[in-house]
């Protein structure tokens, strides 16, 4: 194989590690900034943090069902988001720990998205997930 030709094999085989890692990222970063700031802010004010003229973390599913908004469950929604940025960071080192860490966030996660009514958050997760498994099964060499 000449090359252009190994250069684009490792192009490919780092393609979906990157793909994950930024979704990771992306995610993490985008719903944990605003899950510390929510949670500061329904901690001074004892409401939620409305942004645009929508409640961030509030009013949505998990209240429905009988579950408030509270500081420590936002906090334990930026934990998972912390975690999912480590997660991305160690994807995009092509480290396994990162692959395990991912999946294993993925039901933490979805029940959080679910509760808060956060529909960017299933899109990133369904990327983020593709993007895993097809890494995991590149570096396998299926």
């Amino acid at each position: 194989m000449g090359a252009a030709g190994e250069e684009a094999g490792v192009n490919a085989e780092n393609t979906a590690p990157r793909i994950a890692a930024g979704l990771a990222v992306l995610s993490g970063l985008g719903f944990g900034l605003p899950a510390v700031y929510g949670a500061v802010h329904l901690a001074r004010t004892g409401e939620v943090w409305q942004f645009m003229g929508f409640p961030t973390y509030g009013h949505g599913p998990f209240e429905k069902i009988g579950v408030p908004t509270t500081v420590p469950l936002l906090a334990g929604f930026a934990a998972v988001c912390g975690a999912e940025v480590i997660a991305g960071g160690l994807l995009w080192r092509r480290r396994r720990a990162g692959t395990k860490l991912s999946l294993a966030l993925l039901p933490f996660e979805v029940a959080y998205w679910l509760g808060f009514a956060l529909p960017a958050g299933p899109v990133l997760g369904v990327g983020r997930t593709l993007a895993v498994l097809a890494a995991r099964k590149s570096s396998r060499g299926e």
